[in-house]
């Protein structure tokens, strides 16, 4: 924990010079929700509302990479969720001629053989690993949670060509207007707030 936290903190208040810096996610089993009856929108004095019944128009995974230095995200959307999409994707979002670090989980898909074997080789990557059950520490996990609060959640679709249009559109208007998300906290703060002090001292 402390070795990991440390090292990405450090990317974030300190990055390399003529590097990028990206935190990778993906976001699974995006449903397209078709609802039964139109969203109401919000009035004075009446909150926006939306039915629960809903028919399921299949579903997309979202490949996301944010860059750290200016906020702009680059994503894909796939119908599958394996390795094979997670090596397409890195290759989507590697510069040829410039270093670039990788922040992302500890997800099966991300340490797959085939995706060691691809990192390995390629020298101008470097990856950084989050913390065991601490992917908060990994800022795209920010920005999935806007798409899916903004575009996602309250949308309705028919099928799936209808929600990964709306998932470009929100990416594509996102980037113009993008600002950098500022990590404030310092290691030896995260790590003192993980800390959970022993309050009891009886003996098991």
């Amino acid at each position: 924990m402390v070795a990991k936290a440390t090292d990405i903190v450090g990317l974030y208040l300190e990055p390399p010079e003529n590097a990028i810096v990206l935190c990778v996610d993906e976001q699974s089993q995006i449903q397209a929700l078709d609802r039964t009856a139109p969203t109401l929108p919000m009035q004075i004095g009446i909150p926006e509302r939306q039915t629960h019944d809903y028919a399921r128009n299949g579903t997309t995974t979202l490949f996301a990479a944010l860059e750290v230095a200016t906020g702009q995200v680059t994503g894909i959307c796939r119908p599958r969720h394996r390795h094979q999409e997670f090596l397409v994707f890195l290759k989507h979002v590697a510069s040829p001629d410039q270093q670039l670090h990788l922040v992302m989980d500890n997800y099966a898909t991300h340490k797959k053989r085939e995706v060691r074997d691809r990192l390995a080789n390629n020298p101008r990557i470097t990856v950084h690993f989050t913390p065991t059950s601490a992917s908060w520490t990994n800022l795209v996990e920010v920005w999935l949670g806007i798409i899916e609060q903004q575009a996602i959640h309250r949308g309705t679709f028919r099928n799936v060509r209808d929600l990964t249009a709306k998932i470009r559109a929100f990416i594509n208007a996102w980037n113009p207007r993008a600002q950098p998300f500022v990590w404030t906290k310092t290691p030896e703060q995260i790590l003192k707030k993980t800390t959970r002090k022993t309050t009891s001292k009886t003996d098991h």
